[in-house]
């Protein structure tokens, strides 16, 4: 018997402060990358997707985002343009 499926992961690369689109509100966003492993006996072995996406603290709107996108906003966020950056992601894993 095989036991295989995948697994979810949130990380936080970084909080900026932006303009969000919806609200128009200049609020503090969190800026996450979603990766969802392949795993063989509950072990993730290799990514099968990835996604980036800033999420508004005051209303809650999320918008996707480019790889790109994504990192040029965390470069923002590191060199001290409106953000706070983080050496280590936070990981938390999440459920569909």
């Amino acid at each position: 018997m095989i036991i295989f499926g995948t697994k979810g992961y949130l990380y936080q690369l970084a909080i900026l402060t932006l303009v969000c689109g919806r609200c128009g509100n200049p609020a503090a966003h969190t800026l996450r990358k979603r990766v969802t492993k392949f795993t063989l006996f509950f072990v993730p072995l290799f990514p099968v997707s990835t996604s980036y996406a800033t999420q508004c603290t005051f209303c809650g709107a999320e918008q996707k985002l480019t790889k790109e996108q994504a990192e040029q906003l965390t470069a923002q966020a590191a060199g001290g343009a409106g953000g706070q950056a983080y050496g280590q992601p936070h990981q938390q894993p999440y459920q569909r």
